[in-house]
């Protein structure tokens, strides 16, 4: 009976040292050590379920940062970890690579995170996303600009188009057009591919000309010569007819003062001798 209390007097005690020792160990580890702001735990320190007195636990750069100084390092100290001296800068992707007609709106900058346009240039347009974005591999997407096209040219009636390639029309390519015989050309001879995919303006028209438009159109043509020929006729005898007037008024005038001025001359000198027989008959009465 006495034996079998001292053995379980022994279990006791052996269980309680050992109760002591574990919560001695449990309280001298650190607890599992926190990331922080761009700073994560390594893979290997992600794995590790125990952090015992004087331990050692790598801190690296989150996805996306770069390091900047320090080494990462921390240690398990009296339970509690040492300050990291890590320091960690967002990845910059740089200025995109320049692409063919194309260019980039990167007043967001170039850091992680940031979201830039791709802008075509006059007469190309984008195929794919507009948007680059800057990851941890460098920039998103593949944008490219492809020039503008415009829609097969409109054929005529009576004319023809200079056009007569398989492809369509591409951006600032001119189409000529040109009329048959006997037609005219009504509108623009020629229409160009705009940087909106449409053309500048509508086709021109072939418009055929029959006799009696030309007799129409000559006929008011030949009055109005005539008109002209008769009014230059008009015109030509006025001078004429001004300068006989004149000359008549002058020889007129110059027949009046003339003639006025010999019944002066006549009055002055004359003594009425063809009289004086007949006064002389009349005092013999």
């Amino acid at each position: 009976m006495e034996a079998s209390l001292d053995t379980c007097g022994q279990r006791t005690v052996q269980s309680l040292l050992l109760l002591y020792l574990l919560v001695v160990k449990a309280a001298a580890d650190c607890p599992k050590p926190q990331g922080r702001e761009n700073i994560v735990l390594t893979n290997k320190a992600l794995l590790m379920n125990d952090f015992p007195e004087g331990v050692e636990v790598t801190l690296e750069c989150a996805n996306g940062y770069d390091r900047e100084s320090g080494s990462g390092t921390i240690t398990c100290i009296d339970e509690k970890w040492t300050e990291p001296d890590l320091t960690c800068k967002k990845k910059d992707c740089g200025p995109p690579q320049p692409q063919p007609n194309m260019s980039f709106n990167i007043s967001a900058g170039t850091l992680f995170g940031a979201v830039i346009k791709a802008i075509c240039d006059k007469g190309y347009k984008i195929t794919g996303p507009a948007y680059k974005q800057c990851y941890p591999t460098g920039w998103s997407g593949r944008p490219k600009c492809n020039i503008v096209t415009c829609a097969k040219p409109p054929e005529v009636t009576n004319g023809r188009i200079s056009w007569d390639a398989q492809d369509l029309p591409k951006y600032g390519e001119i189409i000529q057009y040109t009329c048959d015989e006997g037609y005219t050309l009504i509108g623009e001879d020629s229409i160009v591919c705009s940087a909106t995919g449409k053309y500048d303006s509508q086709p021109p028209e072939c418009k055929g000309v029959t006799a009696e438009d030309r007799s129409t159109t000559a006929s008011p043509a030949q009055g109005n010569h005539d008109e002209a020929v008769d009014v230059n006729q008009d015109f030509g005898y006025l001078p004429v007819i001004i300068s006989v007037i004149v000359v008549s008024l002058v020889v007129c005038i110059v027949v009046f003062f003339i003639h006025k001025f010999l019944l002066r001359r006549k009055g002055s000198y004359d003594t009425r001798e063809d009289l004086k027989p007949e006064l002389l008959q009349f005092q013999n009465l």
